[in-house]
């Protein structure tokens, strides 16, 4: 008899949060993992899980990384409720790395292929979430595409332009990430990484990372400092509604000038900082970040 009552207090009790997420257990479909196409060829290694019938997000990962930097967000309960997509941005993770410079220095290429991910995956009006580089390629996918298929847009950590004084200056670290040298090279991606961070996630987490940024383009990583970026034109002339969220310890964007450029380009943006924070807002604060995000994007569905 107890353990009757003890198992209907368990199947009530899940059946309460699944109510409260707005979704059932069966809504939530196993991962599913595709390639889309962009239109110079380059293939992109896309990846869903979360309700399949929610609201779309799309995540934009930085330089180095992949859409393992987001694990945090898609393992997330209040996120859940969300259909989540993820994508390897090209030179990165499982999608197409090209050879040459020209595949990576028109920043239209990387709009066109936040596109293809918009059109092969056949999300409605996404939020769009950019972290770090991620910034970048929203801002030149709204001067190429406008922001009439995407319902907002995230910038985390973002990079608003490739411009002194709001990256900040490492030039030993690119040095070496850019060295023939294999250790000097690798070491570079090690320091780079860490400076990502004011609290370094755990052990398995940061190797992980490194993972991430070995597997990177060496052609693409020479290319980005000079790639071409459209912020002045993109972001001015966004309607929809956008989120700045950085952190206060930013070692890679500087915060204050970054946030005053993106508010000189258009007035209407909102900001969030959070104090204790370095560049991977989203990874050290995850359950903040978490909440502010879907906050977000209950509000761009409620109109």
């Amino acid at each position: 008899m107890m353990f009757t009552r003890m198992l209907n207090y368990l199947l009530t009790a899940a059946v309460s949060v699944a109510s409260l997420l707005a979704i059932t257990p069966d809504a939530i479909a196993a991962p599913t993992n595709y390639m889309v196409t962009s239109k110079d060829g380059v293939k992109l290694a896309v990846q869903e899980s979360g309700n399949p019938d929610g609201p779309p997000i799309i995540f934009i990962h930085g330089l180095l990384g992949s859409r393992l930097n987001w694990e945090e967000q898609v393992q997330s309960p209040e996120l859940r409720q969300y259909r989540l997509i993820t994508y390897d941005l090209r030179g990165h993770g499982l999608s197409d790395k090209p050879s040459g410079a020209e595949p990576y220095h028109d920043g239209r290429h990387w709009a066109d292929d936040l596109d293809a991910v918009i059109e092969g995956s056949h999300a409605k009006k996404p939020v769009v979430v950019g972290w770090s580089l991620g910034g970048v390629v929203i801002s030149n996918y709204l001067a190429t595409y406008g922001d009439r298929h995407i319902a907002g847009g995230v910038y985390v950590d973002g990079v608003v332009e490739l411009a002194a004084g709001q990256i900040v200056d490492h030039p030993d670290v690119y040095r070496d990430m850019n060295s023939p040298d294999l250790k000097t090279h690798l070491d570079g991606e090690r320091t780079f990484v860490g400076l990502c961070f004011n609290h370094r996630p755990d052990s398995d987490t940061f190797s992980r990372l490194l993972a991430n940024a070995a597997m990177a383009s060496w052609d693409m990583q020479k290319e980005i400092p000079t790639m071409t970026d459209f912020a002045a034109e993109g972001i001015s002339k966004a309607h929809v509604p956008l989120l700045f969220i950085y952190g206060g310890h930013d070692a890679l964007v500087d915060t204050p000038r970054t946030l005053a450029r993106a508010a000189a380009l258009n007035s209407h943006i909102a900001t969030k900082v959070y104090p204790d924070a370095g560049h991977a807002s989203f990874a050290e604060e995850p359950d903040r970040f978490n909440h502010d995000l879907a906050e977000f994007v209950k509000s761009t569905s409620a109109k």
